[in-house]
């Protein structure tokens, strides 16, 4: 079995006339979590995206658990085990949570049909997923639609979860019931990859780290290394974790 689960080689993307991602090399462990960090602008959704096959590389290869899925579409992506959480969250607002947890889990056509013993580890994680079972997911609040979309994506077992600024915008207390449910996941052996803007969730929640800076990765290492080096973060990121 190969020790890294996804692995992107030379990958360059275009978006009409705009060349965004200029030789992406990136490699996610498998059973480990990976943050992605960078500047605004520097190409960490549109690496997600492309990994997704929402943007289609123009050049280079993607590999996940040893098969090339760089030409493949995003549905075809989505049933290797991939499950992606956009920074938009893509949450259904006019259906209610459970609608929402429904329509993502493929193998179940009503609620019933559920695994309910992975339900109940996700109001474990996500007691508010619960809690608004019967809610329109529109009326949730910030920190609650960042919970379902998680929990949307984990209905079902995933062997790579991407998520894109999970912490954005949320609450203190939000992030850290945010870290725990991440630190479950990966005890559960799921593999991880996060784009993230907040230092410290990045710090306490990263066993590896890749720092991207005009499309392309230009430090990838251990993270805590990067966070013990204040003299790489202030060059690589401009600010000290």
């Amino acid at each position: 079995m190969k020790k890294n689960l996804l692995t992107l080689e030379g990958v360059h993307t275009h978006i009409g006339v705009y060349h965004i991602l200029h030789g992406v090399d990136l490699l996610v462990p498998r059973g480990q979590l990976t943050m992605l960090l960078g500047r605004n602008g520097a190409g960490k959704t549109t690496t997600l995206r492309t990994i997704m096959g929402l943007w289609h590389a123009s050049q280079g290869r993607v590999t996940f658990d040893q098969a090339d899925i760089t030409r493949l579409a995003t549905p075809e992506i989505a049933t290797q085990g991939i499950a992606y959480v956009p920074e938009n969250m893509g949450i259904f607002a006019d259906l209610s949570v459970k609608e929402n947890m429904l329509l993502a889990a493929r193998a179940a056509k009503r609620a019933s049909q559920m695994d309910e013993v992975r339900l109940k580890w996700i109001f474990s994680l996500f007691p508010a997923v619960e809690k608004f079972w019967n809610h329109p997911a529109g009326k949730l609040s910030g920190g609650q639609k960042q919970m379902l979309a998680v929990a949307r994506a984990i209905v079902e077992p995933r062997q790579l979860l991407i998520v894109d600024e999970p912490s954005k915008g949320l609450a203190p207390a939000i992030i850290n019931n945010m870290i725990d449910a991440f630190e479950e996941l990966k005890a559960t052996g799921t593999t991880i990859l996060l784009v993230e803007q907040n230092i410290n969730f990045a710090k306490r929640l990263g066993d590896q780290v890749a720092v991207m800076d005009n499309g392309r990765v230009v430090h990838a290492g251990a993270m805590q290394a990067l966070a013990e080096d204040e003299q790489l973060q202030q060059s690589l990121l401009g600010l000290a974790i």
